[in-house]
């Protein structure tokens, strides 16, 4: 239980249904002055997140426990975000964060309370295939607020032990319920996208978490001339077209980073365009690992949008290569790459390459 709205009616439906309930809120902020940023700007889990969650538990009449997860989180979240960033990539610490914290953590420590489910508050469907065999991931009704992306990491002992009673609900019906059921907490505004950097700014996360990386290097164009100075690369994405502090008769767009030469090179809208990618870090979701090519959907971001693809399986079969059929804008190594068929989760892995 977060202290926000979803959670908080995840756990008065499945009361509704006759289960027992108990409502646990993960302590994931360091003891240092992040902790005073979350509870500064009511980041989720920080103190005023458990606060809202007692004030739900109370209403709902079940337990309430916090568990801390504050050193797990910040090695497997808060550090893996900062060195991708250092690398040159673009990480998805919510990715991260269901992957290390939630799904395993939270979940075996769930199991050591003798609990048969962990219950999320996630726009997620979990249905059971007997034809296959395997526990599906498919995305929530409300396509707005759809989860699933965010989700691709869980293996198949993970979903026979979650639900998520919201993935058939609209948020606004989700709000809805909330207020019927008298929750406090049933106008609550939304969640920040990063929980850990409550004011948005990763840039000023970063500089500060990690100067130790901040080391400015050349803004290239294609042939290789130079047009500037970049802050340092942890402070770029592919894609970026604001704050790159340099005039040019046409929009310049972050096309490439390169670590080695610690670069940033800058191009034409049509340049960020690519229509290729490889991944690696694989995990098979709805089907065992492919042997032959698929075609099938795939997101490239949280907020992307689907596009047709053809998938191939790569010779060692830990990497596969995915060739759109159209051009995607800002194809970003260190973001997951999640593939559908219709509403279900095939997979998904790490972007490695794209051109």
């Amino acid at each position: 239980m977060s202290g926000g709205v979803d959670s908080s009616v995840a756990a008065a439906l499945l009361k509704e249904e006759g289960y027992q309930v108990i409502g646990a809120t993960m302590q994931i902020w360091p003891s240092n002055e992040l902790a005073d940023e979350a509870d500064r700007f009511g980041g989720c889990c920080g103190l005023d997140a458990v606060s809202e969650a007692k004030r739900v538990a109370y209403r709902l009449a079940i337990p309430h426990y916090v568990m801390n997860f504050k050193d797990l989180f910040e090695q497997k979240v808060i550090d893996d975000f900062c060195r991708e960033y250092s690398l040159g990539r673009t990480p998805n610490p919510c990715i991260r964060c269901n992957e290390h914290i939630k799904f395993d953590a939270l979940l075996s420590r769930a199991k050591g309370l003798e609990a048969d489910f962990l219950v999320t508050g996630h726009y997620a469907r979990i249905e059971y295939n007997e034809v296959r065999g395997r526990y599906l991931l498919k995305k929530g009704v409300d396509r707005g607020k759809d989860q699933s992306y965010v989700l691709y990491r869980m293996s198949q002992d993970q979903l026979r032990y979650a639900l998520m009673p919201l993935g058939g609900f609209t948020k606004e019906r989700v709000r809805q319920m909330a207020r019927e059921l008298g929750l406090p907490v049933a106008d609550k505004a939304e969640s920040q996208e990063i929980c850990f950097i409550p004011d948005g700014d990763y840039t000023v996360f970063l500089r500060e978490y990690m100067p130790q990386a901040v080391k400015p290097g050349p803004i290239l164009d294609r042939e290789g001339n130079t047009l500037g100075e970049h802050r340092g690369i942890l402070f770029y994405t592919i894609g970026q077209r604001k704050g790159l502090g340099i005039s040019a008769t046409e929009p310049l767009y972050v096309v490439a980073i390169d670590r080695g030469r610690n670069a940033v090179t800058v191009g034409s809208r049509r340049e960020v365009y690519g229509d290729e990618l490889i991944a690696a870090d694989l995990n098979w979701v709805a089907i065992e690992p492919p042997k032959q090519p698929l075609e099938i959907k795939a997101r490239i971001r949280y907020r992307h949008r689907e596009a047709d693809a053809v998938l191939t399986p790569l010779p060692n079969g830990e990497r596969v290569r995915v060739k759109f059929k159209k051009p995607q804008m800002a194809i970003t190594p260190g973001q997951a790459v999640v593939f559908y068929h219709k509403d279900t989760v095939v997979g998904g892995g790490t972007i490695e390459w794209a051109k």
